[in-house]
């Protein structure tokens, strides 16, 4: 059976096997138990985490130590925080581990090697990085515009599986809802006929 990073890849690229090799050997696995942070604020990043299995949670501390749910990551997503990744600079977000995960791990120097080396992995890295400025655009729009019903829905619509797996009161802090109105739209919608959350 292929590894999931080559399949992951040749969604957007076909690779021979001595370019996966090549990608491949810069790529470190990494398990963690639910609850481990791979990202702790106010600490170095050195990594880009693709997940292999599991689920992840990035937050942002304000202030008043208030947290904000950046997003999440599931299977085949990547995630870190990226400005800190690219700069050098210590984290200003923290990444947990809401379930047992295991991740790909690539560092900036592997990253930049890969890209040099490889003109379609380039490609592959930019398609990823659009997909993931269009989320980050089509999530700040709906918290800008949209209803708590509409937040709701949008999130049924492109991530059910996060309905699914990700804990209630989770959930409603990252639609920005009181626990209460995310239980009152999910029993709306139970009643419409839309099936289990």
């Amino acid at each position: 059976m292929e590894p999931m990073l080559r399949r992951h890849i040749e969604h957007v690229v076909p690779l021979s096997d001595e370019e996966y090799a090549f990608v491949e050997k810069h790529f470190i696995t990494r398990k963690a138990t639910k609850g481990a942070m791979l990202i702790t604020k106010g600490e170095p990043v050195r990594y880009v985490y693709l997940v292999i299995a599991g689920l992840l949670k990035l937050t942002y501390e304000d202030k008043k130590e208030r947290e904000h749910i950046v997003s999440f990551a599931m299977e085949d997503w990547w995630e870190t925080d990226y400005p800190a990744w690219f700069s050098g600079d210590p984290a200003s977000l923290s990444l947990k581990c809401i379930e047992d995960t295991q991740v790909y791990c690539l560092t900036l120097d592997g990253y930049q090697t890969i890209c040099q080396q490889l003109q379609k992995m380039e490609h592959f890295f930019l398609h990823k990085a659009n997909r993931g400025h269009m989320a980050s655009q089509d999530r700040i729009l709906s918290f800008l515009t949209d209803t708590p019903r509409e937040r709701y829905e949008l999130v049924l619509r492109k991530q059910p599986v996060l309905l699914q797996r990700v804990p209630k009161a989770l959930l409603a802090a990252y639609l920005g809802l009181s626990r209460e109105t995310l239980s009152r739209l999910y029993r709306s919608h139970r009643s419409a006929g839309g099936g289990k959350m």
